[in-house]
């Protein structure tokens, strides 16, 4: 297992940071390197493919030192599940074992009425952006083994301050999700 692939994303996106400005803008220029990512499962770590038996994990890969993009290992164990959630920032979820179903949700009234499911493979590509509705609930699709997808966000995802939703009342509340792990991989060894 080498983590060059990593190293090698990890660079471009610095250098996406560097030279272009807007989250759209941003998220469409590293939309590509997450595509070129994840086309290869030669590169992830074991010890951020490991799932919970109770709970989603989300493994921290790398964080900007200066807080402008973050990727993150989610791994779904059988029938896991998010609660319906925002992000705040732009966010690229890239497929890269198994398979997830997001289902988007907007507001009718002050409930949230659930829309659109989109269900990734490897190898694709969803994009997030909160001006173009960010709300959604996300799940293994698989009901017999792990899920692992990649995410790259706008900010340290894991600092943010987002929101759950009561889909059923629209109430949200305010959470910080952390990280999973208090390591990082070493891509610079």
């Amino acid at each position: 297992m080498s983590l060059a692939r990593l190293k090698e994303f990890v660079q471009e996106a610095t250098r996406v940071m560097d030279t272009v400005s807007g989250d759209r803008a941003r998220m469409n220029a590293t939309k590509p390197l997450l595509e070129r990512l994840i086309a290869n499962d030669d590169w992830l770590p074991d010890a951020f493919a490991q799932p919970h038996p109770q709970y989603y994990q989300q493994y921290l890969l790398h964080c900007d030192p200066q807080e402008r993009f973050c990727v993150v290992s989610f791994v779904w164990g059988p029938g896991q599940l998010t609660p319906v959630h925002d992000h705040m920032v732009w966010g690229l979820v890239g497929m890269l074992r198994g398979s997830e179903t997001s289902t988007r949700y907007a507001k009718s009234g002050q409930a949230l009425r659930a829309g659109a499911s989109a269900t990734l493979l490897p190898g694709q590509v969803e994009t997030l952006l909160p001006e173009d509705g960010d709300i959604h609930v996300v799940n293994n699709a698989l009901q017999d083994q792990v899920s692992i997808s990649i995410h790259v966000y706008g900010a340290n995802i894991g600092k943010v301050r987002r929101h759950t939703f009561d889909p059923a009342s629209g109430a949200a509340k305010e959470f910080v999700s952390g990280f999973s792990s208090g390591v990082l991989p070493n891509f610079w060894a």
